[in-house]
């Protein structure tokens, strides 16, 4: 009987050894197995947290934006009849995925307008693209083209699209909103380069806005202002001179055209940055109107997780307490 009792202590010790040992094995793999495959209440805690501030950020910025979205209305409607004298001159602007750009002068600027700060949308991207497509048209048609971009968004991504030295300058950290000032140091600037490189024509690509939701790439094309029934480079009469050939100037007339076509441009590159703002105010708007979205989607779901995640910690630990109650009772 000794024996026997003998016996039955060494085999309770052992196996009570053996469950020391295997505990913290078990225990351990259990963790490891949360940690890899399953956040802890801590981590979605966390996540919903900074979920929350994203969430509070892009809603402020929306309210931005739609506050300053009003002025750059205001803006641009003052800026409307300030160039649309110049309409009867050139063409009015169209629409840039119609383009077919056939007729198109040979050696030609473009100037696209992009934004200096991001959270946008694709608003800057279409007008990446649409430069990148015009350039290859104009390429099939053994024609040349620079590219003169104004902002940084702008500037980053032409940089990957296009390909040799095409864009010969960039303005960037525009001040906003924009002014007339602003607008003739650019058109100075631009003139200076058609005269360094002699280009047919100037093409300004810009976003246009039609209202807070909608907003439509355009373009326009202006050529130099000459005289009556004078031949450009193209090869094609000057139809901006001859809608002038009937007036008379008090100082040389080459001299006045010149300063015209200066202003011209000027007023071309002002009502352009005013478009180009609301249309990007608009965007930027709508852009954090979806991002405040989508973070309350993703705020529910990470609730919803968490809350999981918690159940089946809280039925784990009566579980354990059950069982440790059951063990118990049976001893006893």
């Amino acid at each position: 009987m000794a024996s026997m009792a003998s016996l039955r202590t060494l085999s309770m010790t052992a196996a009570r050894r053996v469950s020391v040992i295997a505990a913290p094995r078990t225990v351990s793999m259990a963790l490891g197995t949360q940690i890899r495959g399953m956040a802890t209440e801590k981590q979605l805690s966390n996540k919903i947290q900074s979920t929350k501030n994203i969430k509070k950020i892009t809603s402020s910025m929306k309210m931005v934006a739609a506050a300053r979205l009003k002025g750059e209305e205001r803006r641009l409607a003052a800026s409307i009849p300030f160039n649309k004298w110049t309409y009867e001159i050139y063409s009015e602007p169209k629409f840039l995925e119609d383009a077919t750009f056939v007729d198109f002068p040979q050696k030609v600027l473009i100037v696209p307008f992009t934004s200096d700060k991001g959270l946008c949308g694709g608003i800057n991207s279409f007008i990446s693209r649409g430069v990148r497509n015009m350039i290859g048209k104009l390429d099939e048609q053994s024609k040349q083209a620079d590219v003169c971009v104004i902002g940084e968004k702008g500037r980053a991504q032409m940089q990957r699209m296009l390909t040799g030295n095409q864009i010969k300058r960039t303005c960037t950290e525009v001040v906003a909103p924009g002014n007339y000032a602003l607008a003739s140091a650019l058109s100075t600037e631009l003139i200076k380069a058609g005269a360094e490189t002699d280009y047919d024509a100037v093409i300004m690509v810009y976003n246009s806005y039609k209202n807070a939701a909608v907003y439509n790439q355009m373009y326009k094309v202006i050529t130099p202002l000459k005289s009556g029934g004078e031949e450009s480079e193209a090869g094609a009469s000057s139809s901006s001179g001859e809608a002038l050939a009937g007036y008379d100037f008090d100082t040389e007339k080459a001299e006045s055209m010149s300063d015209l076509y200066e202003f011209i441009i000027s007023t071309n590159l002002y009502h352009s940055f005013m478009d180009g703002a609301a249309a990007e105010q608009s965007a930027r708007m709508t852009a954090m109107e979806g991002a405040s979205s989508n973070a309350g989607e993703m705020i529910d779901k990470l609730t919803l997780q968490y809350n999981r995640a918690r159940q089946a910690r809280i039925t784990t630990e009566l579980i354990e307490i059950i069982s440790g109650a059951s063990a118990l009772e049976k001893k006893k």
